[in-house]
């Protein structure tokens, strides 16, 4: 929902994680094609928007895979200053906060310039959506439009 609000010229690209290798630090001296796919498109990009769901109370592993491999090697970290929003989603009533809080937690130690307001926590996500991903509730929908407003603005200022 929030892509499809993207302003005329804002290119939005997904950066896919589900196929990076398990980050090790023994890994810095190689070349791993995966690495920096993802290392390249998030230098490129203006802000990083992380659509996140909660795993135990916390981020999913394959999101903090992705943020050691693009803070790594030591000195060549994609994150400094980096424009970083986030979004969690939840079937429960917290919506996702605990990833919310640990993601931003990491992300400033990172020293990533991440959104403060407007946060969003979606709980219940299971209801709020529909099966193709869409909202299918109303109020959902305008918060979500006034986040992507607020986002897409932030994103592009310099």
């Amino acid at each position: 929902h929030i892509t499809k609000q993207a302003p005329t010229g804002v290119e939005v690209q997904e950066v896919r994680i589900d196929d990076l290798p398990l980050y090790t630090q023994n890994l810095d001296a190689q070349i791993i094609p995966a690495y920096e796919r993802v290392r390249t498109q998030l230098k490129t990009a203006d802000a990083v928007l992380f659509a996140c769901p909660e795993h135990n109370r916390s981020i999913p592993a394959a999101v903090k895979n992705l943020l050691d491999i693009a803070s790594r090697p030591a000195g060549a970290s994609v994150w400094e200053d980096k424009k970083a929003a986030l979004f969690t989603a939840s079937p429960g009533a917290f919506g996702g906060i605990n990833a919310g809080l640990h993601l931003r937690q990491v992300l400033q130690a990172m020293r990533a310039n991440v959104l403060v307001t407007p946060e969003v926590f979606l709980s219940r996500a299971s209801g709020a959506l529909n099966e193709a991903g869409g909202v299918s509730d109303q109020r959902v929908a305008e918060f979500l439009n006034q986040f992507a407003a607020k986002f897409y603005a932030w994103a592009s200022a310099t």
